[in-house]
């Protein structure tokens, strides 16, 4: 009977990682029908990470809320709080903003309004619970806001020479004269969990390198460039950290709170126990939507099978693409749901189908 340590990314915007890990595992299993299955569904910091905790922890429960969504409406989401433990003894919370401030919350990108309010309101509501510990994941943004959005929900104000709160957004950036702080809810434990190590500004920052796929023309990313300069002189914000420029500049608000930004994916798999789990298996499959020259760093996959290499287990890789970038020298096998649907548009229109398929297609090379 082989172990299975099914441990993918979400396919972004196709399939979820739970739902990714069980049709790896219905595929292996129309093949070994005696298999056993461990679920480890993976994120780095984006989509999926508060549903990665919700399946692998045991324990962990999802707590609904409705915030101020980037669309300028609510959303009803959820954050998870996982059990007490030695080093949080009234529970940790994790909660993504992706599902509270992300750009796939959006019809239509809204690059100067959005904003990260809603991400700001679910650490409230966590924080009044009373957890010890955050975990937050910040990746997919909706905005280039600064992160002034989630520390107005903390308590924290932004004013013009008016005296009077800044419009919301990127829109309000370049106005703001002060930043009062004092009103801050005070920081407990808080990782934050990204892939991204750009600074804040400059030519690797947030609005240059995030601000086009959030809507910013060419013309605008100089002006938001300049604007986010002005809020980290106004706010004391270290605008070189590694990882400031994250989630729109959200990465120096929470830095700035008192937060620690760390590897998402290593974090992840530390949290979730990811490596006892993949020393007691016979293979581990890992993937993620698109598998290319930029997933070695950092990435889900990567790090997933730099654990099953230290720990001498068979690792696979399936993702929505492989491209010919792509280091697959790091596993035993590797599938790519476009080519075995035939195009990228099939594979993406019935995800879980061709993961089974990919499943059924490991099981027959891979079992034991």
């Amino acid at each position: 009977m082989t172990r299975v340590v099914l441990a993918p990314d979400s396919f972004k915007g196709s399939i979820a990682a739970a739902d990714a890990a069980r049709a790896l595992a219905e595929g292996w299993a129309s093949v070994e029908p005696g298999a056993e299955f461990v679920m480890r569904p993976m994120a780095d910091g984006g989509e999926g990470t508060v549903d990665a905790f919700a399946t692998a922890v045991a324990g962990a429960q999802r707590m609904p809320i409705t915030v101020d969504g980037p669309a300028a409406r609510p959303v009803q989401t959820h954050w998870v709080l996982l059990p007490p433990s030695p080093d949080a003894p009234r529970g940790t919370a994790v909660i993504d903003l992706a599902s509270t401030s992300g750009i796939e919350l959006v019809d239509e990108l809204r690059p100067w309004d959005a904003d990260t309010t809603g991400f700001g309101q679910a650490v409230v509501a966590a924080l009044d619970h009373g957890v010890s510990r955050l975990v937050l994941g910040i990746g997919s943004s909706a905005s280039t806001d600064g992160g002034t959005g989630l520390l107005t929900a903390l308590g924290a104000r932004f004013l013009g020479a008016d005296d009077r709160p800044v419009a919301s957004g990127a829109r309000g950036l370049a106005d703001i004269d002060e930043a009062d702080l004092s009103g801050l809810r005070p920081a407990p434990d808080v990782l934050v969990l990204s892939d991204v190590t750009n600074p804040l500004t400059g030519p690797r920052g947030a609005a240059a390198v995030f601000g086009p796929q959030k809507g910013l023309a060419a013309e605008e990313i100089p002006r938001v460039d300049v604007a986010l300069g002005r809020l980290a002189a106004v706010a004391d914000f270290d605008r070189e950290l590694p990882g400031a420029g994250a989630a729109g500049g959200a990465g120096a608000a929470l830095a700035r709170w008192g937060a620690r930004l760390v590897p998402g994916a290593v974090e992840v798999a530390q949290l979730i126990g990811l490596a006892d789990a993949v020393a007691s298996a016979d293979v581990v499959i890992t993937g993620e939507g698109s598998y290319d020259g930029q997933s070695g760093d950092g990435k889900v996959p990567s790090c997933v099978a730099g654990l099953a290499a230290e720990a001498g287990i068979v690792v696979a890789v399936v993702a929505g693409r492989i491209t010919d970038d792509a280091d697959t020298d790091l596993f035993t096998a590797s599938v790519s749901l476009t080519s075995i649907a035939g195009s990228s548009t099939a594979s993406q229109a019935d995800p879980a189908r061709w993961l089974r398929e990919a499943g059924s297609s490991l099981a027959r090379a891979l079992a034991g």
